[in-house]
């Protein structure tokens, strides 16, 4: 690399693009359907979030955000959905710390509203009325998961 190169590449300073955003898996499950079109019970609803971050070349980093929604009432299940949105996106230039922060809550929360958008539009395919979820702050959940590891460490 020439003198220039190099001087040009270290004043460019960190690199982030997004070049690909995926459903990478949806998956929907009416286990008791048609009887549960019956309930008119409002369901309870739980939500469990995680998110996978894959390093597939250099500088580029898969990152897929898993959300899966269950719908209950007591024992029964209304329905289940998963869905795993991904984005293929170029990361670099970062220390691991802002990496890390990348991966784990700036990508996930670009992620999210499209994560959002197919869990609605897949449960009232189902035949459910349209579920949307309150926005998620992915930097808390970052940082909390951060503490919990470093307490872990210390345990």
């Amino acid at each position: 690399m020439s003198e220039n190169a190099a001087n040009a590449a270290a004043n460019e300073g960190p690199i982030f693009n997004v070049h690909k955003l995926y459903n990478k898996n949806i998956s929907v499950e009416v286990p008791n359907a048609p009887a549960c079109f019956k309930n008119e019970t409002a369901p309870e609803i739980s939500v469990q979030l995680a998110n996978l971050a894959t390093q597939i070349d250099d500088g580029l980093t898969e990152v897929a955000l898993r959300l899966t929604v269950t719908a209950k009432v007591g024992d029964d299940v209304l329905y289940l959905v998963e869905i795993e949105q991904a984005g293929v996106f170029t990361i670099e230039g970062f220390s691991d710390e802002q990496r890390s922060h990348m991966e784990g809550a700036f990508c996930p929360n670009i992620l999210f509203p499209y994560a959002r958008e197919t869990l609605d539009s897949m449960v009232l395919k189902a035949g459910f009325p349209p579920l949307t979820l309150a926005p998620v702050n992915f930097d808390l959940l970052y940082a909390q998961r951060l503490e919990q590891i470093q307490a872990e460490g210390n345990a």
